[in-house]
């Protein structure tokens, strides 16, 4: 039996560089190898106020970009979490089993709420209980995450056990999956932050639709130092955030990638990088872009992925529901 991978993405918005080569470009990997679960993750983004016509349409642009970025669908199962709703069914009975001093400990709850502050709603305080719906409810053995994500990992650890403890073997403990390079890709302009699609400064951040010439300027402008070495280490933040993402577009190592930029200066070395990701970028682009033509293949996919997710999460549902006493 294979072991079982979940892992979602927020629907608004465009994948960046550091989603991919942090998180989605391993999934088409461990498709391979484990039993995998991707879900565009359109309930999490209520949490903020959505205009209704633009996050129907970003939830299917994330799905394309998904499909263009490599996942098979007949590979794993990839769907919109609305459309599945176990998730939110389980998060309900979940929310019993969490603390509210657990959830008032959530950095992200904090950042958000300070970002949000005439909507700090109870969904942006118990999200993470949402998500730990979204791992548990298919039995995940694995999540892939990056560091930021590891508080929310721990809660589901946390609240499964929690409910283990009282109803028997119910729930899989999950582990992380953290890949060993480019797993925390930082901003451009500001690389003690992670990259974020959310950042108010488009120069930090490079995103899959980018045009050539505007990923180029936005490598070219990347924050270096004064040292003038291309070489990686905690003193060269900048420096080793290109080496990160050089490494993690062509394959080479750390080591291999200073050997190539030694005595080069700079501006040399983050044009290479830039143009190294223009090159990646542009096939994942033209298949995105077909992808978006082709409405009925899109509304086939997403049906389909919602069928085969909701088949999959009825057993542990009902599991739950006959272990807290519901009549089933």
């Amino acid at each position: 039996m294979k072991q079982t991978i979940f892992s979602g993405i927020q629907a608004t918005g465009i994948p960046q560089l550091g989603n991919f080569l942090g998180a989605i470009k391993h999934w088409e990997r461990l498709s391979a190898d484990y039993n995998c679960f991707y879900c565009v993750v359109d309930l999490h983004s209520i949490t903020v106020r959505q205009d209704p016509a633009k996050l129907r349409q970003a939830s299917r642009e994330m799905l394309a970009w998904l499909i263009a970025l490599g996942l098979d669908p007949a590979k794993c199962t990839l769907y919109l979490q609305s459309q599945v709703p176990a998730h939110a069914e389980l998060s309900w009975i979940l929310n019993c089993f969490t603390y509210m001093g657990e959830l008032s400990r959530m950095t992200q709850f904090k950042s958000k709420s300070a970002k949000h502050e005439e909507n700090i709603n109870v969904g942006l305080f118990s999200y993470p209980v949402l998500q730990t719906a979204d791992i548990v409810l298919f039995q995940a053995n694995l999540v892939p995450i990056g560091d930021d994500q590891r508080q929310h990992l721990e809660l589901a650890r946390d609240v499964a056990g929690r409910f283990n403890a009282v109803y028997g073997d119910v729930f899989a403990i999950p582990d992380a999956y953290v890949p060993p390079v480019g797993a925390r890709i930082m901003s451009l302009q500001a690389p003690d932050k992670k990259m974020s699609k959310s950042d108010e400064n488009v120069n930090n951040c490079v995103f899959l639709s980018d045009s050539p010439d505007v990923v180029i300027k936005k490598f070219k402008r990347a924050v270096t130092d004064s040292l003038g070495v291309v070489k990686a280490s905690p003193g060269q933040p900048g420096v080793t955030n290109l080496l990160t993402i050089y490494s993690s577009v062509t394959g080479k190592t750390i080591a291999a990638c200073e050997a190539e930029f030694e005595g080069m200066g700079y501006g040399h070395f983050k044009t290479a990088v830039g143009e190294a990701v223009v090159s990646m970028f542009r096939p994942y682009q033209e298949k995105h872009a077909q992808l978006m033509a082709d409405v009925p293949y899109l509304d086939k996919i997403i049906a389909e992925g919602a069928a085969k997710a909701a088949a999959a999460a009825a057993p542990t549902l009902a599991k739950v529901k006959e272990a807290v006493g519901f009549v089933v």
